[in-house]
């Protein structure tokens, strides 16, 4: 049967839109990113165990006393956790992602319940956006919207839309249909009988909706964190790059707790918006009599305690504060400007970039460092999203990036070579000391070799040449996973002396750490050594002269660049700017040999 190219129908139509409708993806990016930056900014104002008690208040007003109380104490174990910054981003996507779904979902759901021809057109929408893979929806985000808060508000507000039409449709179609004949026998209008009679009736099941499309959300918003838009997110795509678990279950633990709060609030306030709802609770409040545990004060005392301790907060200056310990005049170069830098989790590349970000901020700057895929990085300069990074393996690994987006970029020099990639094994296998040995012996080996990130250049270089080359591409399956990933998997070999072949590459701390041989390649398949390059934006060398500079003199030696990794790896994860600093104090001088002012 003949191939069926819907890959490429769906490329051309992409280019298509891309090409005709920019200015169109341009406006919403601009909505969508203003949205998320005021309510950020609203969330980000308030010291975090104010806004806590602001939360608690509500909680308190919605669910009674023990839910207040477990409120705070949810919300200040975050702050204690070094992740309330991170929390009110993630916060504030679900809020604009679920907001714009309502706006969608809401009145397309009315829609469908009055009229069975549109609900038989959007159920099989709604069926397809439900059962696609949620990591789908990053792909268009990131082409049509570039990285950052409005690919993932995209990518999450598609992927939660269909329950709120869903609930909605639901809802009103599950209203009585003698109270709907009822309404419409006293001649009230259709408008009428909408606002009057079924969307209140149908509330709760609205407002369940809304809840689902809450929990979607959030849930998307962690995924999301791949498209470089922070937050928890960025935490748990931070923490699956280094293979940090106690990293990952913090930020496990953090988006739990925003989950069950906005759950139960939701669930909350759609008894207190609807009708039957109020009913319902005050006969339980009758039948049950005063109880502290839960009691709920009246709105006007909830809202009067949430003002009240704003205005204590203000006076006892809990509100941020611009801090005063500024950088000295003379070295404030940045004057607060921001700059982004965004790495692959390759060591050269946390080194070299928390390197940049302490450098300058020392410097007046303003800098936010995002760990990305390949991928995503490349199409982030390309598209202006980030300013540089320090990691572009030129002119081998990273040639199909540089082919691609070469002419959207600027090259700032290499900073570090020349490198080699390989294959390696533990220096206990005996007889393997080339590519060519690997040859016949792939059942020792499990018939797999231990790669890295699937968009890392190496990794298609060994897939597409250098196993062929070799006669290797019928015997081993290169297994893609992640940079601390194959070292976790090097490291479990080898403290049992078992056979195990990796993807590495030169500088390496590994190569200190275990007896390793890099396997020979006398045909050269894997090409000539990189050099480690940095790579701008186009237009950032214009926009930061000095900046561009340092950037362009900027070397390191070996024994710098795998001393400095190595300090950081003794830090451990979460800590990187922390050894930088360490690793400065011991480098004294260096700081302003590499950014002069």
């Amino acid at each position: 049967m003949p191939r069926i190219p819907l890959g490429d129908w769906v490329n051309d139509a992409v280019d298509w839109l891309l090409g005709h409708m920019a200015w169109l993806f341009d406006f919403l990016k601009t909505v969508f990113t203003g949205a998320y930056d005021g309510i950020d900014a609203v969330l980000q104002a308030p010291r975090p165990l104010l806004l806590a008690g602001i939360f608690a208040i509500v909680a308190f007003w919605l669910r009674g006393t023990t839910a207040g109380v477990l409120t705070f104490a949810g919300f200040a174990f975050i702050d204690s956790l070094e992740l309330w910054e991170d929390a009110m981003v993630t916060l504030s996507l679900v809020l604009v992602a679920t907001i714009i779904a309502l706006v969608i979902s809401v009145p397309v759901g009315i829609w469908a319940a009055r009229s069975d021809r549109v609900s038989a057109l959007v159920r099989p929408v709604l069926d397809f956006m439900q059962t696609l893979p949620a990591m789908i929806y990053l792909i268009p985000a990131i082409l049509f919207f570039g990285t950052g808060a409005s690919a993932g508000i995209v990518a999450t507000l598609i992927f939660a839309l269909a329950p709120g039409v869903r609930m909605t449709e639901l809802g009103i179609r599950q209203v009585d249909k003698e109270l709907v004949e009822a309404a419409e026998a006293f001649g009230t209008t259709p408008r009428d009988t909408l606002l009057r009679v079924q969307l209140p009736l149908a509330l709760p099941t609205v407002m369940a909706g809304v809840n689902q499309v809450i929990m979607l959300g959030l849930s998307m918003a962690a995924i999301a964190g791949m498209v470089g838009t922070g937050g928890l997110g960025g935490r748990v795509n931070e923490a699956i790059g280094q293979l940090d678990v106690g990293l990952g279950s913090e930020a496990g633990v953090a988006i739990v707790i925003l989950a069950i709060y906005l759950d139960r609030m939701t669930g909350a306030l759609g008894a207190q918006v609807s009708p039957l709802g109020r009913r319902a609770a005050a006969k339980a409040r009758a039948a049950q009599g005063l109880r502290f545990r839960s009691y709920r004060p009246r709105p006007q005392v909830a809202v009067i305690g949430v003002v009240v301790l704003a205005l204590v907060a203000g006076g006892m200056g809990m509100f941020g504060a611009e801090d005063d310990s500024a950088t000295p005049v003379g070295e404030n170069v940045g004057q607060g400007e921001k700059v982004s830098i965004g790495y692959i989790p390759w060591d050269e590349g946390v080194a070299s970039t928390f390197l940049w970000k302490e450098l300058l901020e020392e410097r007046g700057f303003e800098v936010e460092a995002e760990q990305l895929d390949a991928g995503p990085l490349y199409t982030s300069l390309a598209s202006g999203n980030i300013d540089f990074q320090t990691d572009a393996w030129l002119p081998t690994t990273h040639a199909e990036y540089w082919k691609k987006y070469g002419d959207q970029l600027d090259d700032l020099g290499s900073w570090y070579g020349p490198t080699s990639l390989e294959l390696s094994v533990p220096a206990y296998m005996k007889g393997i000391d080339s590519l060519a040995d690997l040859k016949g012996r792939s059942t020792e080996f499990g018939g797999k070799i231990t790669g890295i990130e699937s968009s890392a250049g190496m990794m298609g270089l060994l897939k597409s040449k250098v196993l062929a080359e070799y006669g290797l591409d019928k015997e081993y399956e290169v297994v893609d996973s992640s940079t601390p990933a194959m070292l976790a998997e090097l490291k479990r070999a080898y403290s049992k002396q078992e056979p195990v072949v990796v993807t590495l590459w030169s500088p390496h701390w590994a190569y200190s750490d275990y007896e390793l041989k890099k396997l020979k390649d006398p045909k050269g398949a894997w090409g000539k050594g990189d050099g480690v390059h940095t790579v701008a934006r186009e237009g950032f060398a214009d926009d930061n002269p000095v900046v561009a500079k340092w950037l362009k003199d900027f070397t390191m030696s070996e024994k710098q660049l795998t001393g400095l990794e190595a300090e950081i790896n003794k830090a451990g994860k979460g800590r990187q700017q922390d050894a930088v600093r360490t690793w400065l104090k011991a480098n004294p001088g260096l700081l302003d040999k590499l950014a002069p002012v």
